[in-house]
């Protein structure tokens, strides 16, 4: 990518330990300081049951847009960083998090490598991502030629609640 050029990212924000909310939150506050990058919309915040692994609390969920001049692999990396700094542990797979940031959508890029697969491979089924994303970017089109306001209404009544 030439230098200077920026790109339209989105990413997905969830935490349901140790203070979601504030967590969720302070992702955001990272994800203005990250270099090369500027947060342009942060969506509100949403309460979602789990999905997958299910004995556990809750989820606080947000999606973020960023302009940003990092590339896609520059770009996993620093907000896995995130994670990590907010002290973000794997037991296994699905298992509570403090933190979870996953890049959802760059550009109109497809990839998939070892590290990154774009679009994200379960956006498409997770309404706890198309709702927050529909409300940030409701003129958005996804790569299946799909609105995202049309897919996220499938999800308006499964358990996905936005947060006044």
């Amino acid at each position: 990518m030439p230098k200077n050029q920026t790109s339209r990212a989105f990413i997905a924000l969830g935490s349901n330990l140790q203070n979601p909310e504030v967590q969720v939150k302070n992702a955001l506050l990272a994800l203005e300081k990250l270099p090369n990058t500027k947060l342009v919309k942060a969506s509100s915040l949403y309460k979602t049951a789990p999905v997958g692994y299910l004995n556990q609390p809750d989820f606080i969920n947000a999606v973020a847009e960023v302009s940003t001049e990092l590339s896609p692999l520059e770009l996993l990396a620093v907000i896995l960083n995130i994670e990590t700094e907010a002290g973000r542990k794997r037991p296994f797979a699905n298992a509570p998090r403090v933190l979870d940031c996953d890049l959802l959508l760059y550009d109109d890029l497809t990839m998939h490598t070892k590290k990154l697969t774009l679009p994200h491979p379960r956006m498409f089924e997770r309404g706890f991502v198309l709702l927050p994303l529909a409300e940030i970017a409701p003129d958005l089109v996804l790569l299946n030629s799909e609105s995202v306001v049309k897919l996220a209404e499938n999800y308006k009544n499964q358990g996905v609640k936005k947060l006044t």
